[in-house]
């Protein structure tokens, strides 16, 4: 059903279609406020396509309609037709009425190709005979990009036109659409927008920057600019040949420039955009240059590393110099996006000269601002195990530098813990461990990168979080690092792998086993808390009088029937009791649709006695082994293995109870 703005364009359209077929004088009403009608609605709504061909039709055939009520502004699908036409169009230039526009046109479409020596000189005598019109000074300026050797400075010193498109508003709206169009189309093809012409800023609306366009003025007869690069052939067929720009700093908003510097890559072209990224950041510091051209100057640097998926060294000294002197204020989201594409370089001097000073700039002690902390590590971590993948040689910094950033990280993320304990904190935070799970688990990587274990107090702070998620992922964290540790304590030191039995201290090995333990006796065996074993167990780091006090308090609300021992199990846990209690119903519905019979249900939480107590009133017959295998069945199914994976490596009772429950037996 037609919408009513589109019915009200349906009635103007026929409205103007039997005005066009009276004269003027015949006409009852005015036609203009019709028209002028009918281009507003086309302008916020877009037309039907049943509309739009009518209005085609009308347009483009002769009716009574005067020219103002027919001019509508065209676009081209194909500009190569312009480039067609161009002696058509440079032999009107004569024509004063229609060359301001022509102008205009001609130093869109101007290419090499198109400038001749005959056409230099109509353009010199042009100019002459019309006292330098200013379209035409505009024109030969561009013709003197290609040729400055033949059009000398005297016949450009005049005034030029600045090219101004006769309806901005409407070259916008166009602007709008055409970017939405793209954006759709490219969503669509999953391809990315083809970048093999310079973007010009001739006549069109520009996102305002304070860096330069791409802008070539030194070339001769025999060189090739990117100005002149129409598609990806021309420039794989003119690249050696190709002249750099005057400025190239533009090569942080050029995608053609930035092609053209990755295949060529040359330190001295590299120094001049960090020279010039110094220079811009000086004026700041000085008062010349106001904070927002900065940050639009920032923005651009953030899609050049975004998109050349690495930040240059001169970029890297850039910002060495820059966090100096930052006050923190301003786009920090931009240099967070920015600073996760810094270079596998040792961490002690990454830190020493761009973490530290970045971290004490925008430091304010907030949880957002701290999240965003974490997440540039953790995506800083992605980027480096995507540089290894596809490396060659491994630097022998590499195992360092990433356990010294996921350390410092898992020290932020305590930190973000204690100022945000939120859920979405513990899921970044988790995030973190499982990038860098993704590079230990690597078949080709994890023999040169060893494990950095969280803190323990991180460790504990989430195995007890209120999210059933968090647990479960934590878990399969902690049930990896058991086979990595496991793996590595089977190399012999020299077996030409970075890690191997010694890459580990006992001290590493035996708190890594104590947080097993500690998890193993919350989930599993009901020790919750415990400390016998004190050269291994660290009882989740609960001080003892706290421990005492809490069992006091367990032991008085439950009236002695849940000991705090038993309260974090698999059938008494907070996060895991509803799930404990849904796995033993589900049994139970099995057993009675297989015409078991079933006079007793059980009414939960479930334990060794009371399953025992359950076999003998008529209830489901089931050993407490093969009831917690079924917890941990039913947990797998629902996307949550990490606790199954946990107790399986960890406990050799575990692993065999999960066996015969998925044999059929019972355990």
């Amino acid at each position: 059903m037609p919408a009513a703005g589109d019915d009200e364009i349906t009635n103007l359209i026929a409205d103007i279609v039997a005005a066009s077929k009276l004269p003027p004088k015949a006409r009852a009403t005015l036609v203009r406020p019709s028209v002028n009608s009918l281009a507003s609605l086309a302008y916020e709504r877009g037309l039907l396509p049943a509309a739009l061909d009518e209005l085609l039709a009308l347009v483009t055939t002769p009716s009574q309609l005067d020219q103002a009520s027919l001019g509508v502004h065209h676009a081209l699908e194909e500009p190569g037709v312009l480039s067609r036409a161009y002696p058509v169009l440079f032999n009107l230039l004569d024509t004063a009425a229609i060359r301001p526009q022509l102008a205009h046109l001609l130093a869109l479409i101007t290419r090499r190709k198109h400038v001749r020596p005959f056409r230099i000189q109509n353009l010199l005598n042009l100019s002459r005979q019309t006292g330098n019109d200013p379209t035409l000074v505009g024109l030969l300026r561009v013709y003197k990009d290609y040729y400055p050797e033949i059009i000398v400075g005297e016949a450009v010193r005049g005034r030029a036109s600045a090219f101004k498109h006769p309806d901005p508003s409407w070259r916008e709206r166009m602007d709008e659409l055409q970017e939405a169009h793209l954006q759709q189309t490219q969503e669509r093809m999953s391809r990315p927008r083809d970048a093999f012409r310079v973007h010009k800023s001739v006549g069109r609306g520009q996102r305002k920057t304070a860096l330069p366009s791409v802008h070539t003025t030194h070339a001769t007869e025999d060189s090739v600019t990117l100005e002149e690069i129409e598609n990806v052939q021309s420039f794989v067929d003119k690249m050696d040949k190709l002249e750099l720009p005057n400025q190239l700093v533009a090569v942080l908003a050029d995608p053609l420039l930035q092609k053209l510097l990755l295949l060529r890559p040359s330190a001295e072209s590299y120094m001049r955009v960090a020279n010039w990224l110094n220079a811009a950041l000086q004026e700041v510091v000085d008062g010349d240059a106001d904070e927002t051209t900065l940050w639009e100057m920032m923005d651009v640097v953030r899609d050049f590393v975004v998109q050349i998926k690495n930040l240059p060294a001169t970029v890297l000294n850039f910002f060495a110099h820059f966090f100096q002197l930052w006050n923190g204020e301003g786009s920090k989201t931009c240099i967070f996006q920015i600073l996760v594409y810094t270079p596998l370089h040792d961490f002690d001097e990454l830190y020493k000269h761009i973490f530290q000073p970045f971290e004490a700039a925008v430091a304010d002690n907030k949880p957002a601002t701290q999240l965003e902390l974490l997440n540039m590590y953790t995506n800083l971590v992605h980027h480096w195990t995507s540089v290894l993948r596809s490396s060659k040689n491994i630097p022998a910094h590499a195992s360092r530098t990433i356990t010294s950033t996921v350390q410092h990280a898992g020290t932020l993320a305590l930190a973000l813990l204690q100022t945000g304990p939120t859920l979405s904190s513990e899921s970044a935070i988790l995030a973190l461990y499982e990038q860098n799970l993704a590079l230990l688990t690597d078949e080709a990587l994890r023999s040169r990168v060893r494990i950095q274990l969280p803190p323990s107090a991180l460790i504990y702070l989430l195995v007890l979080s209120q999210s059933l998620a968090t647990v479960a992922r934590l878990c399969r964290i902690m049930a990896s690092y058991k086979r990595g540790f496991e793996t590595a304590m089977k190399v012999r030191a020299g077996a030409g792998t970075t890690v191997d039995a010694s890459s580990y201290s006992q001290d590493e090995v035996n708190r890594y086993n104590g947080n097993l333990l500690d998890i193993v006796n919350l989930l599993w065996r009901m020790h919750a808390f415990g400390v016998e074993r004190g050269d291994v167990e660290q009882g989740c780091m609960l001080p003892a009088a706290a421990r005492e006090r809490l069992g006091r308090y367990a032991a008085a609300a439950d009236r002695g029937v849940v000991t705090l021992a038993a309260a974090l199990s698999l059938s008494y846990s907070p996060v895991l009791c509803l799930q404990s209690s849904e796995a033993l119903r589900a049994l139970e519905v099995r057993r009675i649709a297989a015409d078991e019979a079933v006079e007793t249900r059980h009414a939960g939480p479930a334990s060794q006695e009371s399953l025992r107590r359950l076999a003998t009133s008529g209830g489901i017959r089931l050993g407490f082994n093969g009831y917690r295998a079924s917890v941990l069945e039913a947990l797998r199914a629902k996307g949550m293995p990490g606790v199954e994976e946990l107790l399986k490596a960890s406990m050799p009772s575990a692993a065999k109870a999960i066996e015969s429950w998925a044999a059929g037996k019972e355990a």
